[in-house]
């Protein structure tokens, strides 16, 4: 295709399995990335990495800082500010007092922010957020975050400091198609680079790290030379309307949280791929020979 549409090579086949009942799909994980805006004169810019061309998963893409809950995310001790746990729960379309799992995915949002790009949405209070995070001593608890010697609740517990979920907005949820072999049900929140923080680029799992503008990233992906996943490129034309970040905030309460989740439908001679309500997305590929008409 002319654009940047991230398609890996196996998935015309491992869509077949699926409908021919010779795949089974993975049960995908909880995830959370998050969308970190910043103001210029021509326009709020986004926080993006490239993921290395190594990766397993969407080698080559760009994308958010993010990542997949730690099951110690769940810990009811972690210090908390702004909406309650029982309010995350039923904006992210949680079961009835799953509060402990809101907490997991929100604490998943602003742990993989810190630990992927070293900016912090925590203060000493409901009221504060910290400043510069650059340190030696930040950059020893970041570390052992990464490594898992450190949970995200005693994170906070040792520097005092509570996480402001008041600072995220939740924007969207996707969730990786049933014929793929890494799946993830992923929330999108979008927040703003608090002041006298920096990005920094700390992932071990991206080359290059940029601030870019909505509308020039979607260009590069139109004309082929950003390579996306979908939930990615979607969620950028989704920021062009928003003149700064606050607005972009502002409009998160509003938006729609329902999972998007692709289609493949078998029709004589192709495949089709789809993610409904974003048509731009849709694949039509060769069929096997003999196959017959299903949806998967």
């Amino acid at each position: 295709m002319a654009n940047g549409q991230w398609y890996p090579p196996e998935w015309p086949d491992r869509i077949r399995a699926l409908a021919d009942g010779t795949l089974t799909p993975v049960a995908p994980r909880r995830a959370a990335t998050v969308l970190l805006l910043k103001d210029t004169p021509a326009g709020p810019a986004v926080h993006m990495l490239r993921r290395r061309a190594s990766m397993a998963f969407a080698g080559g893409a760009y994308a958010y800082p993010g990542g997949g809950v730690d099951p110690r995310d769940d810990d009811h001790h972690v210090r908390w500010a702004g909406p309650t746990r029982a309010w995350w729960a039923d904006r992210l379309g949680m079961e009835p007092g799953d509060e402990l799992g809101a907490q997991a995915i929100v604490c998943a949002a602003v742990r993989e922010t810190y630990e992927e790009a070293g900016v912090l949405l925590a203060g000493t209070g409901p009221d504060s957020v910290v400043g510069d995070t650059s340190g030696d001593d930040w950059e020893a608890d970041r570390a052992a975050l990464v490594a898992h010697e450190l949970s995200f609740a005693e994170f906070l517990d040792r520097r005092g400091l509570v996480l402001r979920s008041d600072l995220l907005g939740a924007w969207t949820r996707w969730i990786t198609p049933e014929f793929e072999s890494r799946r993830y049900d992923t929330w999108f929140f979008v927040a703003a680079l608090p002041a006298g923080q920096h990005t920094r680029d700390l992932s071990t799992e991206a080359d290059r790290t940029v601030w870019t503008r909505p509308a020039e990233a979607a260009a590069g992906y139109d004309a082929g030379e950003l390579l996306m996943m979908p939930p990615t490129i979607a969620t950028l034309r989704q920021l062009l309307p928003y003149g700064t970040a606050a607005d972009a905030l502002a409009a998160a309460p509003e938006r729609d949280l329902t999972p998007v989740l692709a289609r493949a439908r078998l029709l004589d001679g192709r495949v089709e791929l789809s993610w409904p309500g974003h048509e731009e997305f849709t694949r039509d590929v060769p069929a096997a020979p003999g196959t017959r008409g299903g949806t998967a």
